[in-house]
């Protein structure tokens, strides 16, 4: 079995720790791309308007570009996103509920700019189901991540 680092990143920062993490682990690379893209103007959160917002209250699927290619062989997944609504992005949960994660480790890791980490794990435990361990946890570089 083998270990992937999958990660959505609206801005970059959570890019850079997942290739840097998924590089000194030797594990495979996802990035989760949403099929239209974010706009600067779909993040900024302070408007009600905005994409993401528009997309977390209404409880909305974000569709996303292409599948992990034998997503079976993973024992162990990293997932990554920045915190939105102390939580995973829509986008996260779409691709998540895409895949059957039975007797597979799941281990989120999340960038912030300011939330703390919350009840991520909880709240993305309904998206990985079948999963046997789900954590998460707040970091702000590569070396924050355990390899497990």
């Amino acid at each position: 079995m083998s270990t992937l680092v999958t990660f959505f990143s609206a801005e970059g920062t959570t890019k850079k720790v997942a290739e840097a993490f998924a590089q000194k682990i030797g594990a495979d690379l996802f990035e989760i791309v949403p099929e239209v893209p974010y706009t600067k103007s779909d993040i900024r959160w302070p408007n009600p308007l905005a994409r993401c917002n528009k997309e977390k209250f209404g409880g909305k699927e974000v569709p996303v570009q292409g599948s992990v290619a034998e997503f079976e062989k993973y024992d162990t997944v990293y997932v990554g996103f920045p915190i939105w609504y102390g939580c995973a992005p829509n986008v996260v949960n779409t691709f998540c509920k895409a895949y059957d994660w039975t007797g597979k480790k799941v281990y989120a890791f999340a960038t912030s700019g300011g939330s703390g980490i919350g009840k991520t794990a909880e709240k993305l435990k309904s998206y990985v189901e079948g999963a046997t361990e789900v954590t998460a946890k707040l970091v702000k570089s590569a070396e924050d991540i355990e390899e497990k």
